[in-house]
């Protein structure tokens, strides 16, 4: 079992930045692919991101390239999505997902592969 806590959400400008961590619990992060998800009022969830368990390989949803990026510290059993140049569109509830790595150097978007969610964390982008 892993559980997942998001923190670092909150109301920010246009243009701004902000930094989301999800710390999860167990001894076995280090073999989990990490995901995060956004789902924003009246849409489905869709994919943002996602890192494997070594870190090595990333994917990045085409709308977010160029200004989120992912890193993960398994000493310390924590993702973290770093955003920047927030646009009003970037406004969801930010999930992070885990499930065990069989990926290589190329994590899931698909949000159904992933075992494990946390309750989200709001972020509003003002413009």
């Amino acid at each position: 079992q892993v559980q997942l806590v998001e923190s670092g959400g909150g109301l920010v400008q246009a243009g701004g930045s902000l930094r989301l961590s999800c710390a999860a619990s167990g001894r076995t992060f280090s073999r989990y692919a990490m995901g995060w998800f956004r789902q924003a009022p009246g849409k489905e969830r869709v994919f943002v991101v996602a890192i494997t368990a070594s870190g090595i390989g990333r994917r990045y949803a085409d709308s977010v390239k160029g200004r989120f990026t992912i890193s993960r510290d398994n000493a310390k059993n924590t993702v973290y999505l770093q955003m920047n140049n927030l646009k009003p569109e970037d406004t969801a509830v930010y999930y992070c997902a885990a499930v065990l790595d069989p990926y290589g150097d190329n994590p899931s978007y698909i949000s159904d592969e992933y075992d494990y969610w946390g309750q989200g964390t709001q972020v509003t982008v003002s413009s």
